[in-house]
Formats: structure tokens, sequence, C-alpha cells
């Protein structure tokens, strides 16, 4: 077992995290350093096929049991909580009004894909094991939390923009289509598929998660310079704090269904991350009155960056320890 501070140097220095470090320092810096957007959207694309098909490799070597059926339960029911609590803790930390409070909420039930996907590539690079339905679980996440924050924003204001329109938005984002996607596929092909593409899906990954966080690392360094008038410090204290918490329901329900210690590493990150595309493109539509700016530079410029630095070393030791 891994103490956390020897944990927190480790990933500190991994290179994939440098260059997110990277991408930040220069955006902070006013560097004219930019992905095309054309290469960021390729990279995106070929992430989230490859996660979702080795995870769809892993569960057709391991088979489909009670544990996947609970785990994705459990990941549904953590999804649809955790924006009560997010909301919860931002009326008493700030002062976002209630519709505000709930856009904001909604990202901190639902996932950041770019988070998880770190975090496996962490847990390969130390070769620890973990369930590789963890991916299907991860979709299942996306969406009950959005579902929460309407609710929680026309309990409050009633401003709240509903119908199919919304429906097929959340359904159709090309996000879980992919991630399930290429799920469904690897489960179909199995060993065979994953032997097929080994040189495109394994080889090149962690050069591609690299060159995807430089750029994840500049867009989240110039969100935060364009909207920091909007970030007061209780909203900057959220964006460090409700990940430590949310963490601990994602350790709870990890140990209540059973997960490895891997398993429970990637519930925790899933609990604790902030969706920056699913959400945030669903709350534009939803909630057309709440403000953008905090909210996506809250899950991009504070939450993604304490997660990937801070916080995986600290999910890493609570998850071995316990």
């Amino acid at each position: 077992m891994e103490l956390s501070i020897a944990a927190l140097a480790s990933n500190l220095l991994a290179p994939t995290i440098l260059f997110f470090v990277l991408g930040l320092v220069a955006a902070i810096a006013r560097s004219d350093l930019s992905i095309p957007e054309g290469a960021a959207k390729f990279m995106s694309i070929y992430l989230l096929m490859a996660i979702g098909f080795k995870g769809g490799a892993a569960v057709a070597k391991s088979g489909v049991d009670g544990h996947l059926l609970s785990a994705l339960g459990a990941g549904v029911v953590l999804s649809f909580v955790l924006p009560f609590v997010a909301y919860g803790l931002l009326r008493v930390m700030t002062r976002l009004d209630g519709l505000n409070a709930a856009a904001v909420a909604g990202h901190y039930g639902s996932i950041s894909i770019v988070t998880f996907v770190t975090a496996v590539n962490l847990l390969e690079a130390r070769g620890v094991a973990s369930e590789g339905y963890m991916v299907a679980v991860a979709a299942a996440m996306e969406v009950p939390a959005i579902m929460s924050a309407l609710w929680l924003a026309a309990r409050k204001s009633g401003q709240v923009v509903m119908g199919g329109a919304l429906l097929r938005h959340i359904l159709g984002n090309g996000s879980i289509v992919l991630l399930l996607g290429a799920f469904a596929i690897g489960a179909v092909t199995g060993e065979k598929g994953l032997n097929d593409l080994h040189p495109f899906i394994v080889v090149p990954f962690t050069g591609v998660l690299a060159l995807f966080l430089l750029d994840m690392g500049l867009s989240a360094g110039k969100s935060l310079l364009a909207n920091r008038k909007d970030i007061s410090g209780g909203v900057l204290i959220f964006g460090c704090v409700m990940p430590l918490v949310g963490s601990l329901f994602g350790l709870a329900a990890a140990k209540l269904v059973g997960l490895s210690d891997g398993g429970s590493f990637l519930m925790m990150v899933l609990s604790a991350s902030a969706s920056y595309i699913a959400v945030p493109a669903a709350m534009r539509l939803a909630l057309p009155q709440a403000k953008s700016g905090i909210y996506l530079s809250l899950a991009l410029g504070v939450t993604f960056p304490f997660n990937l630095t801070l916080g995986m070393p600290i999910y890493y030791a609570l998850a071995t320890l316990l």
C-alpha cells in the first residue's frame, strides 16, 4: 500500500499530468500555444473509443454477473443523489441563487470521462487491476444528475426548458453513444478483437492522452481567465471540497457492492469528477438563464485540475487503505 504522499508525488510526475500542467501554465501566461480544434476532436473520439472497447473486451473475458448489475445500480443512485448534496453545500458556502446553484450541482453528479480515462491509465501504469465494466458505470452516471439538477431548478424558479428536444439531446450525446457503442463492440469481439486493434487501441493510448490533456490544460486556463469575475472564494473552495465529499460517497458505494481496490478507486473518481461536456450542453438548453461561465469554469478550471493533481492520489490511498 502506498502512502498518499508517495502516490501524490508519483501522480504529479506522470507525463500525462505534467502535460496538463504545461497547458494550464501556458494559458494563464497568455501564450499563443494552441491545439487545432479538429485534432482535439479526433483525440477525444479516439480516447472514448479506446477506453470503451477495452472495457467491453474485459467484460467479455470475465462475463456478465450480479456484480456488474449492482455496480450499475450504485452508479445511477450516486449520480441522482450527489447533485442534492452539492446543492446543499453551494447554498451554505456560496451566495449563488437557487437557479445557478442547481445548474452547478448537476455537474457534480455526472462525470468527467477524461478524468476517468486518466484514472484508468494510471491504474494500468501501476499494474493495478479493475473491473472492466466500470466503463458502463461511467456512461450510466451521465444522465441521472441532469434530471436532479432540473428538478432542483424547477422547484426553486420554474425556469426550466423541458421536452423531447432535451431528451433527444441527452440520450443522443455523442460521448455516451461512442462510449457505449465501443463497449458493446469490445464485448462482442472479445480478446480477439482487442488483439486485432492492439497497435491502434493500446500502444498509442498514453501519448494521445498526454496531448489531449495539454489541450485540456489550455482550455481550463482560458476558462478561468475569462470568467474570473464570476468565481468567488466560496465557489473556488466548493470546487475542491465537493470532489472529496463525492469520493467518500463513491467509496461507500464501492465497498457496499464489493468492488476491488482498483474498481473502488474508479468509483471514487467518477463520484468526485464534474462533467464539462454533456451537462453544460444540457444546461444551456434547459436553463438558459443560468450563468455558463460559473458552472463551466468550476468544473473545468477548478475541479478537473484538483482531481488530476491532488484528488486522485487521495482517492487511491483511501481505496487501498480500506
